[in-house]
């Protein structure tokens, strides 16, 4: 037998992918065309480009185009380390499990928290801005108010909570009318400044080159920001234990996910270049950058319907963030390493209902907590950086994992050694390499945000660890081993050819 990444056993006690459909979520709930949609929602097209567009352009300026283009390429190494990861074990702790099982269940556990933290920050970064452009739509003096922002958006994200809580075939049905509309409105947009030219700049190609940036601290400070737009699509990992052919599907849905977001994120961001100037972009602010171009490109209706669509880019992506957040805790509840109530499920919704309860009372304490912090962007670009920082640490992390699990695989053939090993470690060594960079360039802020709260995973860590958790004793993710237990082939001894078997084709509902 000829050892591929191509060919992965479809379960093992031990070695191979564990079997949780019977562990309380619900199995065979989604399918391709489900888990694309919440890849493309978890990445939230719109509000990335609202929320981080002038923060970009400040910091690279023209090389905004360029800073999304090379964050793609490594990032598309996580995605294709993630689809490796989850042949081996669909968990819907995702990277929390994957890196634990391979590198050191302390590192694991990091990972996980990193993405409770990152996620409980988008809370705020998130529904703070809901609630300003919600209210935008009808008085623009009233969005300017913390408080009146800070309720709309708590109860944007209350809405939300009751989806996700009401289980993940609603939460789908939901994502389908939300974010289905949010990218018709960005597609027609796309189309007009395509129709309407140029005004501020015409486009050049040195947009995708390196001459913009200012240096390797520009670029990096680049590439973090940059980071955050993709971030998100890995929602398809923590879906795989509720996903038709979990192991395979959640990979190619993620790969599809981020193709299409990165089209719209280089179609946008060369828009704004061509129609808007850097003053016009940085002293409007965040928020309104696309209304900005809305209304040069549409005059009159043009900037509400894009405040529309990051509006409802918000609230879908505010989904996509509680289900990663509520099934990594239930995850970690499960192995024991946080309250074993957090891997409760409830017997109607098959959801972890104690995980999104406390999310939710966590986060609108957070939305009540952030008005002391002053005007919603003064706590939107706090968050934004520190969301970086922990993203590119668990990405890197899981990157490097899924290297370390099939190593024994690399040299099999040149497409294993390419797909599974060059591209996977060049995106973990450039998300890591953020991270370091921007220990220097980000603001203090920013850095007690993201370092202090993964520090503050250490309690639980140790704890649980000390306790004698099962997960920090585990079965060693291993690709050989995995292959060799499902052929009922003594380890070592695995043939080297093989061809495919019937059952191995990539199943797809589109």
């Amino acid at each position: 037998m000829r050892l591929s990444l191509r060919h992965f056993p479809c379960q093992s006690r031990t070695f191979g992918m564990r079997n949780t459909s019977g562990r309380g979520l619900r199995p065979d709930a989604l399918g391709t065309f489900d888990t694309v949609l919440m890849a493309v929602a978890g990445s939230a097209p719109a509000y990335s480009l609202a929320a981080t567009t002038a923060v970009l352009v400040g910091a690279v300026g023209f090389a905004a185009p360029a800073a999304l283009l090379y964050c793609a390429l490594p990032m598309l190494g996580i995605v294709l380390a993630y689809g490796r990861l989850g042949r081996l074990d669909v968990n819907a702790g995702a990277a929390y499990s994957w890196v634990g099982r391979t590198l050191h269940p302390f590192l694991g556990f990091l990972c996980g928290w990193a993405l409770v933290v990152s996620a409980t920050l988008f809370m705020v970064a998130g529904s703070l801005p809901a609630g300003s452009l919600t209210l935008a739509l009808f008085d623009p003096e009233l969005a300017e108010g913390t408080w009146p922002a800070t309720a709309v958006g708590a109860a944007w994200f209350t809405v939300m909570l009751l989806v996700v809580l009401g289980g993940v075939r609603l939460s789908v049905r939901a994502q389908l009318v939300v974010s289905g509309v949010e990218l018709v409105l960005l597609l027609l947009f796309v189309l007009g400044a395509v129709v309407r030219g140029g005004a501020a700049a015409a486009f050049d190609w040195s947009w995708l080159g390196f001459g913009h940036f200012d240096g390797v601290s520009g670029f990096a400070s680049g590439a973090l920001i940059a980071a955050f737009y993709y971030w998100g699509w890995d929602v398809t990992g923590n879906l795989s234990e509720e996903t038709r052919d979990g192991r395979r599907t959640a990979g190619l849905s993620a790969l599809v996910g981020v193709g299409v977001v990165f089209l719209l994120f280089e179609a946008f961001t060369i828009a704004v270049n061509v129609v808007l100037t850097t003053e016009q972009i940085t002293a409007r602010g965040d928020a309104d950058t696309l209304a900005l171009l809305g209304d040069a490109v549409w005059p009159g209706i043009g900037g509400k319907l894009l405040v529309v669509a990051v509006m409802l880019s918000t609230v879908a992506t505010l989904e996509t963030t509680l289900i990663q957040v509520t099934r990594t805790l239930f995850a970690m509840g499960r192995d024991r390493t946080v309250p074993a109530a957090f891997g409760r499920v409830h017997r109607r919704w098959n959801t972890p209902w104690v995980a999104v309860a406390v999310v939710g009372g966590v986060a609108l304490a957070l939305f009540v907590a952030s008005n002391a912090l002053g005007s919603v962007g003064d706590v939107l670009s706090g968050a934004v950086g520190a969301m970086g920082l922990q993203i590119a640490f668990y990405y890197g992390l899981a990157g490097l994992a899924a290297v370390v699990a099939y190593r024994r695989l690399l040299l099999s053939s040149v497409r294993d050694f390419l797909l599974g090993g060059v591209w996977p470690m060049a995106g973990a060594a450039f998300m890591l390499w953020i991270f370091y960079e921007s220990l220097a360039e980000l603001s203090t802020a920013s850095l007690v945000v993201g370092l202090g709260g993964l520090a503050t995973g250490l309690i639980p860590m140790i704890w649980y660890w000390r306790r004698g958790s099962s997960y920090y004793r585990p079965a060693k993710l291993d690709a050989v081993r995995a292959l060799a237990v499902e052929t009922d082939v003594p380890y070592g001894d695995a043939p080297r050819q093989h061809r495919p078997a019937a059952d191995e084709t990539l199943a797809t509902d589109f």
